[in-house]
């Protein structure tokens, strides 16, 4: 049995985003039960020079939407990264889940061996659709989406393997 590339991608990066969405909930309810200011959370970070837990989100939902569109050789939404509220963080989870089920399989068949080329700074960097899913987008996906975790868990939240694995 073979396992398709929307499988690999758009398949596990929506149930991912929604976990992310449901571990948002989670702060939220953490900060109104225990009289927190929601910037606090938002804006988390570990280290003074680290980017903040808004920041991480930004980058897992652009890498998502970034993945689909390359892959399945449309064009690519742009988002502005304004995010600052709870609300605003839940909408952009729901942008990127909405923007993903726009896509079916089969728009993806044969995208292994799909050229993608990504500018990277002030250099191009040069993918086969393989390459690019499983070397670039699958580790800076689930990189930014366990920050985020990380970053929630280290400011007090009770969370678990299962919130961020989600349901199986």
């Amino acid at each position: 049995m073979s396992i398709s590339v929307y499988d690999q991608s758009i398949a596990r990066m929506s149930h991912m985003l929604q976990n992310l969405d449901n571990i948002v909930s989670k702060a939220e309810a953490y900060a109104e039960a225990n009289d927190i200011e929601p910037s606090a959370l938002l804006q988390a970070r570990l280290f003074p020079t680290m980017r903040n837990f808004i920041f991480q989100v930004q980058v897992a939902t652009d890498v998502a939407k970034g993945c689909a569109a390359r892959l399945a050789g449309t064009d690519m939404p742009k988002w502005s990264d304004d995010e600052e509220t709870f609300a605003d963080v839940h909408a952009r989870i729901k942008k990127s889940l909405d923007f993903l089920a726009t896509f079916k399989p089969e728009q993806l068949e044969g995208s292994e061996t799909r050229e993608i080329e990504l500018k990277l700074g002030s250099h191009t960097v040069k993918f086969t659709g393989q390459s690019y899913l499983l070397g670039f987008v699958l580790p800076n996906f689930y990189f930014h989406i366990t920050t985020a975790y990380n970053l929630l868990r280290h400011s007090g939240l009770d969370l678990g393997k299962r919130d961020f694995i989600g349901e199986i």
